[in-house]
Parts: structure tokens; sequence; C-alpha cells
């Protein structure tokens, strides 16, 4: 058993409750490899945020669960290296889909997970985030639970439409389960195609495609239901157009790659949604800058001349995320 409290990581419980407070949302970064997690370090720490590791299924086995642990005890360090003098990280399942899963994280040092049972009759899902969280909360990691269907596909992640959240459903739900925050469905997606063109519309400045507007009004009676309560917005990458297409440019075939506009974020971020996960920009930023390098030096064969520019693309990325859309940036504990 390790617990997280050893390697020098925090729950999501305070800094939940001040990023409701102060209107604005934690950024959770999914890492599969050494340059996103040292690019996640990074902007956090020259921006003064706290930060969300996220790690899915498909992550932990392709990075190993125990170096995994090592490498969040070494993201607190690098952090204190870098001059954050007491660095607020969560090291975070994200879309655990058992309790067995859920269990082994909390084992080697997790200080939070997600049980997603949103795919399972409501009971279901109740009573499987319920053993979750009775299990976590014996060592004090928070638990995050899920109503609603996102459609997309993301890793192991993968549905074709989209329900959205029953605002009926919430207070029985967080009540049962005790879980410490609720992911909820109101029109984000997983993947870079969140939307197909037919569902958006053009603007006429500047010829790109609009996806449909997200559903505030379920996010406003979710919020009635539950004041106060940790709302999650899963898939909400905004699939910048320019790693779009700097990717074709150099070679890639992303058609039709739409994400959820910028301005819907920030919105969301000033109200009880204190969490908002960010997977597939980071792909594409890293996407684009491998692809540059590949093609403008062919030649090159030095993991390093491609994975450095990949992991300043994505440090500048994560930057903006934080200081242009969450407004998590100068907001560590005092």
């Amino acid at each position: 058993m390790v617990n997280y409290k050893e390697l020098g990581l925090v729950n999501t419980k305070d800094m939940f409750a001040r990023a409701i407070k102060g209107g604005y949302a934690i950024p959770a970064f999914n890492f599969n490899n050494m340059e996103q997690l040292q690019a996640i370090i990074k902007a956090a720490v020259e921006t003064k945020s706290p930060v969300i590791l996220q790690v899915s299924k498909g992550a932990r086995n392709y990075a190993n669960q125990t170096l995994l642990r090592y490498m969040a005890e070494g993201a607190v360090a690098y952090a204190k290296e870098l001059g954050c003098e007491h660095p607020e990280i969560v090291l975070h399942l994200d879309h655990g889909d058992s309790f067995e899963l859920c269990k082994s994280c909390v084992d080697l040092g997790f200080s939070s997970v997600m049980i997603d049972g949103s795919h399972l009759p409501y009971e279901e899902n109740v009573a499987l985030t319920k053993k979750v969280v009775e299990y976590a909360h014996q060592y004090d990691v928070t638990v995050e639970g899920e109503l609603g269907v996102l459609a997309g596909v993301e890793d192991e992640v993968s549905a074709e439409h989209h329900t959205y959240t029953n605002p009926e459903e919430v207070i029985d739900f967080a009540t049962r389960t005790g879980c410490d925050s609720l992911a909820i469905s109101i029109g984000t997606s997983h993947g870079a195609y969140k939307f197909k063109p037919e569902q958006c519309h053009v603007d006429p400045k500047t010829g790109r495609l609009v996806p449909p507007p997200l559903a505030f009004d379920v996010l406003d009676a979710v919020m009635e239901k539950l004041p106060g309560f940790p709302i999650v917005l899963h898939g909400s990458s905004s699939v910048p157009q320019e790693y779009v297409d700097m990717i074709n440019q150099y070679g890639g075939k992303l058609e039709a790659a739409i994400g959820i506009p910028e301005e819907e974020l920030r919105k969301a971020a000033k109200s009880a949604v204190c969490k908002i996960n960010i997977d597939s920009d980071s792909r594409l930023a890293m996407t684009a800058a491998v692809r540059k390098v590949f093609v403008e030096k062919p030649a090159e064969f030095d993991p390093r001349k491609y994975l450095g520019p990949a992991r300043d693309e994505m440090e500048k990325m994560y930057k903006h995320k934080i200081l242009n859309v969450l407004g998590s940036d100068g907001k560590l504990a005092q």
C-alpha cells in the first residue's frame, strides 16, 4: 500500500472548493509519457496553477503502474526544482471501469479516482460508485462519479450517442454514493471528432464549422439541485484548428476534426464546473510538432530532436488553457 501523501500529492477536495468559490476550473491533463508530464508540470509551475495529472486505464497499461507512481513522485520534486515550494498536484484515474481497477490505483498512490458506471443501469451505477467511495475514503482518496453518457472515442471509452445528465437524478446519486465530484453530460464528447459536420453551422467570417452550443440549461438545473457541488466536464478539448492544419500540412489526414469552442469552456469554468478534462488537444499539439520535424528534417532520428519540440508545443498549449480558458493561474493554496 502506497499512500499518495508519501509521494507529495494532494486530493481534489480543497482545490475544488476554492475553484467553485473563485469561479475557475482546475486543469485535468491526461499524460502517457515523460514529455507530456514535463510539459504539464512546467506549465503549471510557470502559471502558479494547481493541476490534475490524469491517467486512463490505457495509459496505465502503456506506462506501467509502478513507473507511474515514481513519475508522479518525480513530478512533485520537479515542480519544486522549478521553484514551486508547495505544488498542488493530483494523480487521478480517468474513466476507471471497475472496482478492482480503482482499488489498485488507490493502493498504488493515486490521490483521486474516477469510477465510470454511466453505461450501467442507474441502480448498478449507484452501487458500483458507492463501493469505490467506501474503499477510497478509507485512505482520504477522492472519488469522481458520472451520470449521463458522452459520445465519441478516446482510449477504451466509446459511445456513438450522448445522453444528457438527468438533473432529477443528481441529488439521489450524490447522496447515496457519497462521491466527491460528479461528471455530467451537457454536449461535450471524447476525441478530436466531437461533432459531425451536419451538426454544425459555418461561421460566415471565418468559414469554419461551428458546433452546437453546450446544454447550459442542463448544467444550470444540476447546479440548482446540487448547489456548490463540484461538477466535472469530460471531453473538453477545443481541437485547435492551427494544430489540425499543421498536421494536415505535414502529411496528416484529419478531416472535419471539431472540438468545443473555448468561449463555451470559459463560461462553464465560471460556474460550479471546477474540473475540465483535456486530452486530445495535447495529442494534436504533440503530433503536429513531430510531423513538422519529420518533414523539414527527414534525416533526423534522434528522439530528443522531435520529442523536444513536441514538449515545447504542448507546454505552450497547456499554458494557454490555464491562462485563457480555465482561469486557474495564480490559484495555488496560500
